[in-house]
């Protein structure tokens, strides 16, 4: 026993005087860091992942950046390859380049191995989480859903003076409209310049993406698109349907507008419609909240909300908005582990649907359809049903020069009165393709 104390205490010695000493294993992950946007869902996460720590004893910190500044911040920190945190949720478009510039995480075999990539909306998983499309390779798992939806006031399109006056000019029942001709019979209608009520409140914002957003609403539902499977934008964003949808948006726009919405986004639209100018107002479901609440929509217990219209051949989708979740490719392998521990407790239904009861816009298929979450808000049903036909801008890496273009070329049009909707998109159509070309879409 002596010799073999005597040993040991040699070959320690012997480690210690060549500088070979064992170090202390890493300390266990004791908390993860989430960055999101500043905004109501990421004060409910917080809430919702108390439950975690106290299942794992790992804290979560939900870190929250202004809107106005988030993109920025996470763009810079992907230059450093920073570590200040262990998962985004990133806004769809940054997809491409996340991951194809190495700032994400490969989720495909988790997410396929756990069943996860079947318990969220098909819809949700091509456009949060599958880079390139049709791939079937994912960076995110789908987390925020959202996208643009309508509400409308139910006192005036149930008000029996209303229908009749309605029927007899138009032929048909008023309703919530299924088709945008029957939304623009209807913004018609009601509006009344002299009695300051005007039919319709949409977004013309010219910052970031917000006339983009508005227009793709009517632009995908007529059946256009902005590039074909080749990248090939000429013929194609251009084209007779992706013509004819924005003059569509430019009459609703000219013809029932309410006054001061020439550069409008969720705020100005939800104003309009609380003040009780806008008849119908287009926002995305995540501002629905204060129009449902009565301190902030004097309407509220006679607001409606109903999802985009159908286009002229019976097509149908909405602008898509929300997030997906992605674990940040440059902190270590023991921080990624936690961060797949995490999203995999996350990703559970009965966590999923705790998420929904808090206010967080949940993609899971179950919870979508259950009568609980349909009846958790009024327009939730709405939101439900829109997360089955939703739609993206792009995620390819060059959005962030694509998008000035389309957004500077809409408002000029829409809102400036501009040229024709032919010369808007073919101008579009142009610089699109000089971008495409020169980054190697376009052979």
């Amino acid at each position: 026993m002596l010799k073999k104390t005597f040993i040991l205490v040699v070959l320690c010695a012997l480690v210690l005087a060549s500088g070979l000493a064992v170090r202390p294993a890493q300390a266990a992950v004791t908390e993860l860091k989430i960055i999101w946007a500043q905004w109501a869902p990421a004060d409910f996460l917080q809430t919702l992942v108390k439950d975690y720590e106290a299942k794992t004893g790992i804290k979560v910190t939900v870190i929250q950046e202004p809107w106005g500044t988030f993109g920025n911040r996470v763009t810079a920190e992907w230059a450093a390859k920073g570590t200040a945190w262990d998962l985004v949720i990133g806004d769809s478009q940054w997809l491409g380049q996340g991951a194809t510039q190495g700032h994400y995480v490969e989720l495909t075999d988790f997410m396929k191995s756990n069943g996860i990539d079947k318990t969220v909306t098909p819809a949700t998983l091509q456009y949060y989480g599958e880079y390139p499309a049709g791939s079937g390779r994912y960076y995110a798992y789908p987390t925020e859903g959202d996208a643009n939806g309508w509400a409308y006031r139910k006192d005036l399109f149930e008000n029996k003076d209303e229908m009749a006056a309605f029927k007899a000019k138009y032929g048909y029942d008023l309703a919530v409209p299924k088709t945008w001709k029957e939304l623009m019979d209807i913004a018609q209608f009601f509006t009344r310049k002299d009695k300051g009520l005007y039919g319709v409140a949409i977004y013309t914002q010219k910052d970031y993406d917000a006339i983009t957003m508005g227009f793709q609403n009517v632009f995908f539902s007529y059946g256009a698109d902005w590039y074909d499977k080749d990248y090939k934008v000429e013929g194609v964003a251009n084209s007779d349907a992706a013509v004819k949808a924005l003059e569509y948006y430019k009459q609703l726009y000219d013809c029932c507008s309410a006054p001061g919405l020439s550069n409008a986004f969720f705020q100005e639209t939800n104003d309009a419609f609380t003040s009780g100018q806008a008849v119908m107002a287009m926002n995305y479901f995540a501002f629905f909240p204060a129009l449902a609440n009565k301190s902030t929509n004097k309407f509220a217990d006679t607001t409606g909300y109903f999802v985009m219209p159908k286009g002229p051949d019976g097509k149908q989708f909405a602008a898509l908005g929300g997030q997906g979740m992605s674990i940040n490719a440059y902190i270590d392998k023991e921080r990624q582990d936690a961060a797949f521990a995490f999203l995999k407790w996350f990703a559970q239904e009965d966590v999923q649907a705790k998420w929904a009861d808090l206010g967080g816009y949940t993609c899971n298929i179950n919870v979508l359809k259950s009568d609980k979450f349909n009846k958790i808000a009024p327009f939730n049903a709405a939101f439900a049903e829109t997360m089955t036909f939703v739609k993206d801008f792009t995620n390819i890496p060059e959005y962030g020069q694509m998008l000035p273009i389309i957004q500077a070329a809409l408002s000029n049009y829409v809102v400036g009165g501009k040229g024709t909707a032919k010369e808007a998109l073919d101008g579009v159509a142009k610089e699109w393709t000089t971008i495409l070309t020169d980054a190697g879409y376009i052979k």
